[in-house]
């Protein structure tokens, strides 16, 4: 993981996108009038059993709060297609990235896939390229973030800083007074 620099005054951001053997991440700065890329990657899991996958995700996801000194975590919400045995794993994968926010007393929100393709290609229905695209055009980077989970992640991101640039109108959940309740040392 790159060492951390100084950066100038804002809110850092982390998206997350919730898997159990992949979990996409992307690290922004949001300032008054502009979005800043820091970091994006992806967390690969390979414990041999699932107990061992998310806790190598919830250590992961600790250490970029810690890393980045992260402000707010934005994740994905739960979207149960046809396959109910994915939308546990996934539910799972999700729990174990809350847990190191909430450990932390990181405020978490949740954006439906619909709401973040919305935000950041304009069409609810955008496919993963298109995202990938926008993502690019939207930092400026030479290349397309890669895995697509990462992607995602950073997909996530802008649409949180969208989401809390406009007064909420109720799509966004947030449960930083849960979380500042249960650990208020922060």
């Amino acid at each position: 993981m790159p060492q951390m620099r100084e950066f100038e005054a804002g809110r850092i951001l982390l998206g997350i996108d919730p898997g159990l053997r992949i979990t996409g991440y992307g690290v922004i700065r949001c300032s008054p009038g502009a979005l800043t890329h820091i970091h994006h990657g992806a967390i690969r899991t390979n414990a041999p059993d699932r107990p061992g996958r998310l806790v190598q995700i919830h250590n992961c996801i600790s250490d970029l709060l810690h890393t980045w000194n992260v402000d707010e975590v934005a994740l994905e919400k739960q979207f149960v297609a046809l396959n109910a045995s994915s939308a546990f794993v996934i539910g799972e994968a999700r729990a174990a990235a809350m847990l190191a926010a909430a450990r932390r007393g990181t405020p978490i929100f949740e954006y439906t896939p619909a709401e973040v393709k919305q935000s950041v290609t304009s069409y609810g229905r955008g496919s993963k390229q298109q995202i990938q695209e926008m993502v690019r055009l939207q930092f400026a980077l030479t290349t397309v973030p890669e895995p697509p989970d990462a992607a995602d992640g950073l997909a996530i991101a802008i649409c949180h800083a969208a989401r809390r640039a406009i007064p909420p109108q109720g799509t966004a959940r947030a449960s930083a007074t849960s979380a500042r309740a249960a650990f208020p040392g922060r």
